[in-house]
């Protein structure tokens, strides 16, 4: 809890644009004991994570890093796969986050004006789907080597490889910087905050709020592996 509580806690001050001094006074604490639960030195209490909530205006969930959404409205992918539904709602609802935080990176694209943001993700994403579909093509015994132009030995090293490149070149096109063969473009980029991505895309917002806390769970673990430790999933 500490390490979410308390980036989430000094994030929201700054966003604030107050103090630490001030920050402790209205919550009714020492300016030392709030420094240590935003450098993570120390766990507050229920009341004051009440407090901090109620004082920032966002959730408990928000504050402990349960949920992404100010409102804590949005629950995990895992959470969502421990509900009891069948097959076909859970990849309903699979479905839905993904499409959704797919439509929002375009929505997003958009409103930078640039001609090449758009494409850059576009085939990011299309080089994604292809492996998923060599994989589960390859699990069928009726599958044809065939059918794909590219070796079953070779597809994976050169996917990889052209992701990197495109990885490269979103980051450049959503700079504008002209870099990896591109242009240079005057972007626009949108705030893309928590909040502003609520109040501007309400409707498919949650979704990719979803979709980053979930994913944030997966990856973090591997940030406190060292070398020679032994780990399984």
């Amino acid at each position: 809890m500490a390490t979410d509580f308390s980036r989430t806690l000094a994030l929201l001050r700054k966003e604030k644009k107050i103090s630490q001094r001030t920050a402790a006074i209205d919550l009714d604490v020492s300016q030392a004991l709030l420094s240590h639960y935003e450098n993570g030195l120390r766990e507050p209490g229920l009341g004051f994570v009440i407090r901090a909530a109620d004082y920032y205006g966002v959730s408990c969930d928000y504050l402990l890093g349960r949920s992404m959404a100010r409102d804590g409205s949005s629950n995990k992918v895992k959470e969502i796969s421990s509900i009891s539904l069948t097959p076909s709602e859970l990849t309903e609802a699979h479905r839905k986050i993904i499409n959704n935080a797919i439509t929002l990176l375009f929505d997003i694209s958009e409103q930078t004006a640039s001609k090449q943001l758009s494409d850059e993700i576009a085939q990011y994403l299309s080089l994604a789907i292809y492996k998923v579909f060599r994989y589960l093509y390859h699990a069928d015994p009726d599958c044809v080597e065939a059918a794909f132009r590219t070796s079953s030995n070779h597809f994976d090293g050169l996917c990889n490889a052209q992701m990197a490149l495109s990885e490269l070149r979103i980051r450049s096109a959503a700079l504008g910087s002209g870099e990896f063969g591109l242009e240079t473009e005057d972007i626009h980029m949108p705030s893309l905050t928590p909040t502003d991505l609520t109040r501007n895309f309400p409707s498919i917002s949650q979704s990719m709020l979803t979709l980053l806390q979930s994913v944030a769970d997966i990856i973090e673990p591997h940030q406190n592996i060292r070398r020679g430790d032994k780990h399984t999933r």
